[in-house]
């Protein structure tokens, strides 16, 4: 995994350089980027099948392809952020992860400009760069903590319950963030960067490798709304067990309450 996302990002970092100049072009970037999540793609998988030739895949461009190996996939993102590769951001990451008889076993997590490199498997704990061993926050208090969340795209989401979790949210914590590419907003609630994180409508490959790190740094994450298939749901919730807790309580209380009732912090 690391050396497939390592080969791909260097095709990654190339062309971040020409959709900086790309900006300022009437036609922009979108269709070039296109061209390079595909391409990236087409790495990782060439890279993957070569290491495991039976393993199933289930891929953000390519959709599902099932392989001689039955129990095995894996769930790849080329590009997770791509709306940040678009606008010159440096915020996006290349997201694996392994599924083994539909549980998540491994994953890996890489921002190629930061080169920073976020990975777990099962049982073996999380780590960034293979040398920092990561933990989730401990704070217990929601108005001590800076939390990440997701905006629902234009077209796209509830944004009036959205609009509603929001301020019920932003009530109850020192700060709220959006940073636009799920798999590192879940690898920074396992390094303690953040405190908690929610968002709904994701895709597996958004989550997948993001579920492992966060549990493997002692946390929790699961699905917004308690039901037992995260993945399937794509309403992610995560943080640490005290804030998890708090925080889905907050977002079912800003589903039966006004935005603008009273709100309790921990």
């Amino acid at each position: 995994m690391a050396n497939a996302a390592r080969r791909a990002s260097r095709a990654i970092r190339r062309d971040f350089g020409e959709v900086e100049n790309l900006q300022v072009s009437l036609k922009g970037p979108a269709n070039f980027v296109t061209r390079t999540d595909r391409r990236v793609e087409e790495i990782l998988a060439e890279d993957l099948r070569k290491a495991r030739p039976g393993f199933g895949f289930l891929m953000e461009e390519s959709g599902a392809k099932s392989g001689s190996d039955k129990e095995h996939r894996w769930i790849v993102d080329p590009i997770d952020g791509t709306t940040n590769f678009i606008h010159g951001i440096a915020h996006f990451a290349i997201s694996i992860a392994l599924e083994r008889a539909g549980e998540i076993v491994a994953g890996l997590v890489y921002n190629p400009i930061a080169d920073e490199m976020f990975t777990a498997e099962r049982g073996r704990g999380a780590f960034l760069n293979d040398r920092r061993r990561l933990r989730v926050a401990v704070r217990r208090s929601l108005s001590e903590a800076v939390v990440a969340c997701g905006i629902p795209h234009h077209g796209r989401g509830d944004h009036e319950r959205f609009g509603a979790e929001m301020a019920r949210v932003q009530a109850a914590v020192a700060g709220l963030r959006r940073f636009g590419a799920a798999s590192l907003d879940l690898c920074w609630v396992a390094a303690g960067r953040v405190d908690a994180y929610w968002e709904r409508g994701l895709a597996p490959w958004d989550i997948a490798a993001g579920l492992i790190i966060v549990r493997e740094a002692g946390g929790s994450v699961g699905d917004v709304d308690g039901a037992a298939d995260v993945l399937r749901s794509g309403n992610v919730l995560a943080g640490n067990d005290e804030l998890y807790r708090l925080l889905q309580t907050e977002l079912a209380a800003a589903t039966t309450e006004s935005p603008a009732a009273p709100v309790k912090t921990a």
